[in-house]
């Protein structure tokens, strides 16, 4: 197994250890979880911009940087998640700490997967300083989401005496939403439901359903995990600094896949052809991955799919269906 970058729990050096050396006053012992309803001063806007600060720090566009600077949006994202006390959550990019403050502020253990090196090593001591009997609760890998490994996670939480994560729960940027989503869902299925803040665009995407203007690749590989919903709207105005566009909330709940690994991979393939020409038919735009138009048209026979159908008159079952036949159909005739 690979190590992460970095990992600060409290008193592990180097896969752990705070950013401070004396055990905050009133912190429960290691591995054992605050409780909901504990005092945690959560962040403003003012709050916000101070620490930002003190980094120096001025928000990334590339890194798609808006930190939400109002108490009642991460509370409010908190009950959507339905985060039970005791449980632990995955967060991706926790920025200044917004987020993270609330879920522990609901009794959650929080492991929190930053790539800037400078935020993974202030977070621990904003917990520090503003929920100190939650710094226990915490652990902060400095990690790639799009990179890190589901063993590597776990190790992290296991070695923070924390229990592996059930619940991903994150504000996302825009520019790596979707992939970050499908990555920590493949590489960790014991993730029970995700609440994820992304742009509405992607929301929307990430929703939709077959036939609709916004249904596409998202779409279907989300589904593949669980069923999704729209959660909520949020505003520009919660985020320092403002976007241009609105916010949405998104809840999956996941259920049984409807097969293995390999079967997924199969299966995301032919998601990627059919969709990679929408105003393809089936027969033309499988016509690459099945090795000939003729091909795919077996392939799509076999699998009770008209050829003549656009990839977005599809639900999940007859995309698994169409990568379940491949090696099955018929070969066409010279």
């Amino acid at each position: 197994m690979g190590r992460l970058a970095g990992v600060h729990p409290q008193a592990r050096p180097p896969l752990t250890g705070p950013a401070h050396d004396e055990e905050p006053p009133g912190a429960p012992p290691a591995g054992q979880h605050v409780g909901a309803g504990q005092e945690v001063a959560l962040l403003g806007r003012s709050d916000v911009r101070a620490l930002a600060a003190r980094l120096d720090l001025h928000p990334s566009k590339a890194r798609g940087q808006n930190f939400v600077v109002d108490a009642g949006t991460v509370r409010r994202a908190v009950r959507s998640a339905g985060v039970v006390p005791g449980e632990t959550v995955l967060e991706v990019g926790p920025g200044l700490g917004s987020l993270t403050l609330a879920l522990l502020e609901a009794g959650a253990g929080v492991l929190a997967v930053e790539i800037d090196g400078r935020l993974a090593e202030l977070l621990p001591e904003t917990v520090a300083a503003r929920a100190p009997a939650a710094s226990r609760s915490l652990v902060v890998a400095r990690a790639d989401a799009m990179a890190v490994t589901g063993e590597q996670l776990l190790a992290a939480s296991e070695g923070a005496g924390l229990a592996p994560p059930s619940r991903l729960v994150a504000n996302l940027p825009y520019n790596v939403a979707v992939p970050v989503l499908l990555h920590l869902l493949a590489e960790l299925p014991g993730l029970s439901q995700v609440l994820v803040m992304v742009q509405a665009e992607v929301a929307q995407r990430l929703a939709a359903p077959p036939g609709s203007r916004t249904y596409g690749v998202p779409s279907v590989k989300a589904a593949w995990h669980g069923d999704v919903e729209l959660a909520g709207s949020v505003g520009p105005a919660v985020f320092w600094p403002a976007p241009r566009v609105d916010s949405s909330l998104v809840r999956l709940r996941r259920r049984p896949a409807p097969g293995s690994a390999a079967l997924r991979e199969e299966v995301f393939a032919v998601v990627d052809a059919a969709f990679s020409q929408r105003r393809k038919t089936l027969r033309s735009a499988l016509a690459a991955w099945a090795g000939s138009p003729a091909s795919a048209e077996a392939v799509l026979r076999a699998a009770g799919v008209d050829p003549g159908l656009r990839g977005e008159r599809l639900a999940l079952a007859e995309f698994v269906a169409i990568a379940s036949r491949r090696d099955a159909a018929p070969l066409p005739r010279p």
